[in-house]
């Protein structure tokens, strides 16, 4: 960068988004994303990676489309020198790689006649990610030691353009088209006149690498009549050539376990957001529709006078990772840390609390072999040192009293502390029954009897029994829930965690 530029002016990054996944940025990317003053971002850019921007971050959403809101080339690069002259780190991030068919060189140019500096980040583009994620192989020793990049724009209403079609019609590798859905007819005819063969094999990749990709294979003459009937709407790549004659085995993506199930989630927006990225690992199609909020009661005198006696306590006993997280949240803003917890034992109700405790440095002592309240006081009270004990249960306002009743008849002295409570929360409920009424939901999910009340409470029971969506729940107090509500339980956990959960829906292969 040019030391002698204005040191007012800030520095603006011109970042790859990714194919779509936001685990599929890149390292320098997400760092950038990190420490970023301001960020402009498009429609192809995937919203979830907002979550590695600060907090107080200046968000600014620049969808160049028709209609309402739009905004123009123009307008966008208005927006990004105006933000970069004013100082600080500016990102401007962009679908795929910023170079691959953007805007990227105009952005640049205009940077460096204002004097801005500015870096342009690499992003996985959209061709190379849609063929690793369907085994459409771009190149190969046997069909493919070439691939063209071509856009779909170029040819956008008009007979002519700058693509040599007759060169293309008769290139021998593999054509890889952006942004061509829109003229997919268009593209197809001027390829068979100039050449090219109509038995051609062709693929159209749409939404590639998340959860809702899809692909569609047709000969060419054929491809724009067959995405039509199959509602394949962009952002998508058509691949054009033996590459799209693809080895069926080589699509790993459609192997995987959740592929092609839309599941709801329906606990409070952090515990939805954990849940969704163990559904698109299995390659599911998560639905996030928060049921409730995680209000802290940390504030309260109770919770600082405990605090004071930490180290009374032979046992603590931790029924939830919420707990947990809002526990040692409230420890930090005290500017306090594990260390206050002295020489008391750890008991988790499962693996999922005892791991959100070992993200603070904490190894639990006991964690009972059935996750559920009863078990975790049977099981701690056949140790001899919690007989006669001091526990110390840090848990939710609203939780039942059986594992207090259980502590308490096997002689523990117990005290109950409510750390958090949760409050409901409404979500778009009208166009999640419509989904569902419409066949286009395969599991709603619930972690918790709240889960369920609350959902139940926007949710018609009715329509949920009447439709083809099945019900999943993590454990026995939570399927009891859903009995009483009138919702017949399809799949119960056998291990209650979100993890079990979705291993019972793998294996109904429903």
């Amino acid at each position: 960068m040019n030391a002698n530029r204005d040191k007012a002016k800030g520095t603006a990054y011109l970042v790859g988004a990714g194919p779509g996944r936001a685990d599929l940025i890149t390292v320098r990317g997400a760092e950038i994303l990190g420490r970023a003053d301001c960020i402009i971002y498009d429609k192809l850019a995937n919203p979830a990676l907002l979550r590695f921007a600060r907090a107080d971050a200046e968000i600014i959403h620049v969808p160049k489309r028709a209609g309402k809101g739009s905004f123009t080339q123009e307008q966008v690069s208005k927006v990004l020198i105006e933000k970069a002259s004013a100082g600080g780190t500016v990102v401007r991030l962009k679908g795929g790689d910023p170079c691959m068919f953007g805007r990227c060189a105009e952005e640049a140019a205009l940077l460096a006649d204002a004097g801005i500096d500015f870096e342009i980040v690499p992003g996985i583009t959209a061709a190379v990610a849609a063929a690793d994620y369907t085994g459409i192989l771009l190149t190969s020793r046997d069909y493919s030691s070439q691939v063209a990049f071509v856009t779909g724009h170029e040819a956008e209403g008009e007979r002519e353009s700058n693509i040599d079609w007759a060169v293309l019609a008769k290139f021998e590798g593999t054509i890889a088209f952006y942004m061509g859905m829109g003229n997919l007819g268009l593209i197809a005819e001027r390829l068979i006149e100039d050449g090219r063969s109509e038995n051609t094999p062709v693929a159209v990749i749409a939404d590639a690498t998340l959860p809702s990709q899809r692909v569609v294979r047709a000969p060419l003459a054929k491809i724009n009549r067959v995405c039509s009937e199959e509602k394949i709407q962009p952002p998508a790549i058509v691949v054009i050539g033996w590459a799209a004659d693809s080895d069926p085995r080589l699509d790993w993506v459609a192997r995987l376990p959740l592929f092609g199930k839309s599941v709801v989630v329906t606990r409070d927006s952090r515990g939805n957001g954990e849940s969704a990225a163990k559904i698109i690992a299995k390659g599911g199609n998560p639905i996030e529709f928060a049921t409730m909020t995680i209000k802290p009661l940390t504030d309260t005198n109770r919770f600082s006078e405990t605090l004071t006696r930490l180290n009374e306590y032979d046992w603590m006993v931790f029924t939830s990772g919420n707990g947990v997280a809002v526990f040692f949240d409230a420890l930090h803003n005290l500017g306090r840390d594990a260390r206050a917890l002295g020489s008391a034992k750890i008991a988790a109700i499962g693996s999922e609390t005892a791991a959100k405790l070992d993200r603070y440095g904490i190894k639990a002592d006991f964690v009972p072999s059935v996750f559920t309240g009863r078990e975790l006081g049977d099981q701690l009270l056949k140790l001899t040192d919690v007989q006669n004990s001091k526990v110390l249960l840090l848990r939710s306002e609203i939780a039942s009293d059986e594992l207090m009743d259980v502590l308490q008849q096997g002689g523990a002295e117990v005290e109950n502390v409510a750390v958090y409570t949760v409050t409901p929360v409404k979500g778009k409920s009208e166009w999640l029954t419509e989904q569902i009424g419409r066949g286009r939901v395969q599991w709603l999910t619930f972690a918790s009897p709240s889960s369920a009340r609350m959902f139940f409470e926007q949710i018609s029971g009715e329509i949920v029994s009447s439709s083809s969506v099945k019900i999943a729940s993590i454990g026995p107090v939570t399927s009891k829930q859903l009995q009483d509500l009138g919702i017949s339980v399809d799949v119960t956990a056998e291990e209650h965690t979100i993890d079990g959960l979705l291993a019972a829906i793998e294996g109904t292969h429903a």
